[in-house]
Formats: C-alpha cells, structure tokens, sequence
C-alpha cells in the first residue's frame, strides 16, 4: 500500500484547507488520476503543547483488478436471498431440500459423526493421499467391491477436495504429463469445468450431446464428435445424471461410446457426483464406469459425496485412475500426490471419516441406500408431479414428457436465457440462465405454481 504523511501543526481551518488545496498536485501517486485524497484518516497527536494532524493518504496496488462476474450457479443464490418475495424458489444450486424446502443433514451421517465422538478420534493432519479407509472404501463403492481391477491394484485412489478439487488435480495431472493433449466435454456441461480446465491450462473443445429439437441426448453428434477427436485425447464424460441436462446415454449407447473411445485411443474421464443420487441405486449409477473398466481401457474418474451423503460443506472426494498395471498406478499415485501437496498440502479429515464409517459399516451401509432411495424418490415423485402439472395446463398439445426421460436432480427445460430471467423477474423463480432447474429444490406444494412459471415464459417471452 503506497502511503504518504503530512502533519498540519496548529494551523486555522482556511489556513488548512489552502495548505491542503496547494498540496493535491504533489499527490500524484502512481500513473492513475485519481482525485488528490483517495482516502484519508486523520490522526491527532500532541507534540510540545501544540496538536498535530495528521493525514495518511493511501493509494491501492490493486486498483487495476476489474470486478469479477458473479458465479452463473452461486449467483442465483445471492439473487434468490436478496427477493423479499413470499412465493420465491431457488431452483438454482443443487442441493437437496426437504418437502419443506429445508436442507437435511442424513440421519445415517448424524450416526456416523457420534462413531466418531464415541471413539475420540483427533484431529491429527491426513497424509497428502488423504484417510487410507476412505480411500479403499470409496474406489470399492465405485468400481465394485470385487472388481478384479482392485484386487490387482491397479487403481490409484486420493482423497480430494470434493468433486472440483478431484477434477483440478486430474486436470494438473493432463497438463504435466500429457502436454498439448486436448479434452472434449459436452455441449453443454457444469459450468465449472471450463474453468477448471482454463485454469489449469488444459486445451479443451466441446462435443455435441443436447438436441434442443428433441429436448434429447444428440446422440449421432456425439458420437461424430469424438470420432473427429485428435487420437488420444481425452473425452469427459458424466457417469450418471447429466448436468445440466439430465439425460443419460441408454446402456447400447454407452456400449457404441466405448467402441468409438477404444478405436480412437481416447481416454475416457468420468465426472461421478451423483452416484446413488439418480436412480437410488450405487450399483446402476456405477454402470457406466464399471462397463469402461471391463473392457480393459485406462480412465480417469472424479467422485463426489456431496449430494448422495449431503456432505456438502465436507468437500470430501477422490480421484481414481485406473491403470493397466499395477506399477503404473504406484507411479501415477505419486504424483497426485506430488501435485496436491502445492495446492493445499492434505485433505479435511472429518467428512473422510464420515464416508469411511457409512461404507464400511455394514449397518450404516444399508441404513445410507435406504435413506438414498427415499431422497431420489422425492425428486422422482416432483418430476412427475411438474409433468402432470405442465400438461394439465397447457392446453397448446406440447409434449413435455421430456422431463420424465430425464434422470436425477436436475431437469432442462428448454427455457432460453430472456425466458430464464422472466422466472426470476416475474414468477420469483430462480434457476441458471440455461434453462437448468433443480428438482431437489421443489416441493410437491409449488409443482403447479412452476408450472404455471414455466408455462407463461415459455409462451410469452421470446
């Protein structure tokens, strides 16, 4: 902070003011021209019976930095939490709320926080691979317990910082040891990938996946999108659940999408955030990775706990790679490692221990897919209410049974960004400007008033 003294000792006030006026020209710090006194505090000090003022003007080094846009996902929030309105609705973040709209906290993972009280574990540093149970329970829930894939050691598992953090050490791991290597990731995709990738300097391009005419998966684009791909390079995919669309690749296509990466020597990447979460089975949801895996290829995949535990503020995740040898996975271990210690040296060990307990806990372990089933019957149950309600409404003979074909906790309406904003504008119903909601932010009590939100933006605003 660049700072400037001058001390004004027993002068009258016109005699301060002009002594002031005749300093601003020698106040020119830096090459900006910024009014004389940018910011000014005076102090009163005492000095051989007389008082002195002083006054300490302090320019800012950062006075170049712009304002950053606000988040697309986190800014509907912000927006949400400043409407003062009674019917709004925050269909933005994706988060899961009860009927009454209130964030739940997992009874399963409330008994699993009481194991740990019980057993007075501390709060010692994790190792930089993270909690070693969490990490042999979490690769085992992923690829199957027996998978040979485990037994032959060849996944190299880490704890990270939930998905995202997962994501940015695999994309560290692309940029250091595949340079140039391009990676392609759906259009459209979470929004917090490109930024990821940006940031850690990995070349990326999109593939085709959203049909708007269909409200449907662009299979046939897809598929000619990675075939026109640069061999080897690799190919981010969404294990289940995709965001934001919510439509999923049928089990033929994941078959035709493996055909296509194994004839191009891609690298399949999977994003696994909603494992459990979608269909209310772990096992279905890891079909996709599993299938990858089967068939003999390397990938890479990013796991989260944060929707299907609610572990939100836990930032609790890993990466796996899946190797073709066992030496190759020591090898790939070490240095995940030796990319997270520079980033922030080792993992939260709380909710590490929280997933260790609920998956290696034979009991919690079925009390937590009981609990999943129920949350994904919920969203599953206000999908098909707003379903109903849309076709109850529109009287126009639009079929809206695109929102049953989609899966998991978010569903793309078609809505574009002029439509997007007059849900929020008008109806008090925020979502993300491409037209994403998030149906674990809906209660079957305001089904029909989103329907009639949606309806008139649809119609009415072009």
């Amino acid at each position: 902070m660049a700072s400037t003294m001058f001390s004004l000792a027993s002068v009258t006030p016109s005699a301060s003011i002009s002594l002031q006026d005749n300093l601003k020209p020698k106040l020119k710090l830096g090459t900006s021209s910024q009014r004389a006194f940018p910011r000014k505090d005076f102090m009163k000090a005492k000095s051989n019976g007389q008082t002195t003022m002083a006054v300490a003007v302090n320019v800012s080094r950062f006075e170049e930095i712009t304002m950053a846009p606000p988040d697309p996902i986190l800014g509907v929030s912000e927006a949400f939490k400043a409407d003062t309105n009674e019917l709004k609705l925050n269909l933005g973040v994706g988060a899961y709320r009860t009927e009454d709209l209130q964030p739940y906290v997992l009874n399963v993972v409330k008994k699993a926080e009481n194991l740990i009280l019980e057993r007075g574990e501390n709060k010692e540093y994790l190792p930089i691979e993270g909690l070693a149970a969490f990490n042999k329970v979490t690769a085992e829930l992923l690829f199957g317990k027996d998978n040979p894939v485990l037994q032959q050691q060849r996944v190299a598992t880490i704890q990270g910082l939930s998905g995202t953090g997962s994501l940015r050490i695999a994309a560290a791991l692309i940029e250091r040891y595949f340079a140039g290597s391009k990676i392609l990731i759906s259009s459209p995709t979470w929004g917090n990938h490109k930024n990821i990738f940006n940031d850690a300097k990995v070349p990326w391009s999109e593939y085709r996946y959203y049909d708007p005419k269909t409200v449907g998966l662009d299979f046939t684009g897809m598929i000619e999108d990675i075939k026109a791909a640069p061999e080897g390079s690799f190919i981010l995919l969404h294990g289940c659940a995709h965001n934001p669309t919510g439509i999923d690749p049928t089990p033929e296509q994941w078959e035709k999408i493996g055909d296509v990466i194994q004839e191009k020597n891609h690298i399949p990447f999977f994003d696994v955030a909603y494992q459990g979460f979608a269909s209310g089975s772990l096992d279905e949801d890891a079909s996709s990775v599993r299938m990858f895996a089967a068939r003999g290829m390397e990938l890479l995949v990013a796991q989260s706990y944060s929707k299907n535990l609610g572990l939100y503020g836990e930032r609790i995740g890993a990466i796996n790679i899946l190797c073709s040898s066992a030496d190759a996975a020591t090898r790939v271990k070490s240095q995940l490692k030796r990319l997270a210690r520079p980033m922030y040296s080792n993992p939260p060990i709380h909710g590490a221990k929280i997933v260790a307990n609920v998956v290696g806990t034979p009991e919690l372990f079925s009390e937590w897919k009981e609990e999943m089933e129920m949350m994904a019957g919920r969203i599953k149950s206000v999908r098909q209410k707003l379903y109903d309600s849309l076709s109850a409404k529109d009287k126009s003979g639009k079929d809206w049974s695109f929102i049953l074909k989609q899966i998991g906790m978010f569903s793309f309406t078609g809505l574009n960004k002029a439509q997007s904003e007059n849900m929020a504008e008008k109806w008090h119903v925020y979502m993300t400007k491409d037209g994403r909601i998030s149906l674990a932010g809906l209660s079957a009590a305001k089904c029909e008033y989103l329907a009639d939100a949606i309806i008139d933006s649809y119609y009415n605003v072009r």
